[in-house]
């Protein structure tokens, strides 16, 4: 059974949508405090499987070549915004492979509170 790290900015609403993953937060590890790279190694250490991030810098910051750990990255990680989307998040961390960062694009924050969601405006 694959495990899954939430990051703290990620939306709380959305652990029970990955229950089959077994998810922590990085806030109930006590890990707050760790840069990307150490929290990186620390999951992987600890037998996560998977980290969900909406930090896009996790994307440019991290060399994943030698991982064991996956990162699954949102465009936008609050809950109006990925609500949507919670289909597409729980299949990319299910396929996400050691390694490998896997990009879901769930729409962004505007101004104004509302979302925008690709193809919807």
């Amino acid at each position: 059974m694959r495990r899954v790290l939430l990051d703290e900015n990620m939306a709380r609403k959305l652990r029970p949508a990955l229950a089959e993953f077994r998810p922590a937060t990085v806030q109930y590890m006590g890990w707050s405090r760790l840069t990307n790279g150490e929290l990186l190694d620390k999951a992987e250490s600890s037998g996560f499987d998977a980290f969900l991030t909406g930090d896009k810098s996790v994307e440019f910051e991290q060399n994943m070549k030698r991982r064991k750990i996956a990162v699954v990255s949102l465009s936008a990680p609050h809950w109006p915004i990925i609500r949507p989307h919670v289909a597409k998040i729980v299949a990319a961390v299910g396929a996400a492979r050691p390694g490998e960062i896997t990009r879901v694009e769930c729409g962004t924050f505007r101004r104004g509170g509302k979302p925008s969601t690709p193809g919807l405006g």
